[in-house]
């Protein structure tokens, strides 16, 4: 996958919509002081390279009562090929699971997981998480405060 060149108001422009992606192109077009046209053709152009993947609501986690965030630590009983593809596609059907990432040191896999308390939590490490095969030791790390939190790119 090829990196894409970002001039300075493509920068400004995927700040704004980064910040607030609902903001009409009119809004966008005064803040960057470009046409509407100039906007729309611009954001059409970072959807069609894949510079803009998708747009999302940001839900509050507490208000929906899955505040419980774990950092899951997972090393793999070994490192074939089959197994890295089995295991990632294993955790990628689990809904609670909210990120993923394989990572080099002592464990293989960093996951990210959000449930509703540490009930919930053992229930799915339990009846979820360590039913695939491919695991060997799983290492549990618990969000105490969330001091930032940021789905803005800086550039």
């Amino acid at each position: 996958m090829e990196t894409v060149k970002l001039d300075t108001l493509d920068q400004k422009l995927l700040t704004a919509l980064q910040t607030d992606c609902r903001q009409t192109t009119k809004m966008l077009s005064l803040k960057l002081n470009l046409s509407t046209t100039a906007v729309h053709e611009r954001i059409k152009k970072l959807e069609k390279s894949g510079v803009i993947a998708g747009y999302v609501a940001i839900v509050d986690q507490v208000r929906v009562d899955k505040n419980f965030v774990v950092f899951c630590h997972i090393k793999l009983q070994q490192h074939k090929q089959a197994l890295l593809t089995g295991f990632e596609q294993a955790v990628s059907l689990l809904p609670e699971v909210l990120e993923c990432y394989h990572v080099s040191g002592d464990y293989d896999y960093i996951l990210k997981i959000a449930v509703r308390d540490m009930e919930a939590y053992r229930k799915f490490l339990v009846e979820k998480l360590t039913t695939i095969d491919y695991i060997a030791s799983t290492h549990s790390i618990f969000k105490i405060n969330e001091v930032k939190r940021s789905h803005v790119l800086a550039f």
